[in-house]
C-alpha cells in the first residue's frame, strides 16, 4: 500500500523528512530533518529525540505532499502501528 496523507499514520516514518511545528518545549519547535529512528514514545530526527506526546509533527511524503500529525496519535510501537 503506497504512503498517502490519509494512511501515513499507519506507515513507517523512518526515512521521511519531518519538522516539529508545535511542542510543549519551545526549543524543539522548528527542528527539521530526516527521521532516523522511532520508538513507542519518541521520534528521532537527525540526532535529536523528540517525545511524541509533546509535539506536533509535519511529515513530508514527497515534494508536493505533507501531513501534520499530533504525536499522541502515533503513541504505539511502530511495528504495532503499521499492522
Amino acid at each position: 500500500m503506497p504512503r498517502t496523507k490519509q494512511n501515513l499514520h499507519k506507515h513507517e516514518l523512518i526515512g521521511l523528512k519531518a519538522e516539529i511545528v508545535e511542542s510543549t518545549d519551545e526549543s524543539k519547535e522548528g527542528i527539521k530533518g530526516k527521521v532516523k529512528d522511532e520508538t513507542k514514545n519518541t521520534v528521532h530526527i537527525e540526532n535529536k529525540k523528540i517525545p511524541k506526546k509533546e509535539a506536533v509533527f509535519k511529515f513530508y511524503i514527497n515534494e508536493s505532499q505533507s501531513r501534520t500529525i499530533k504525536g499522541s496519535e502515533l503513541m504505539q510501537k511502530p511495528e504495532d502501528r503499521v499492522k
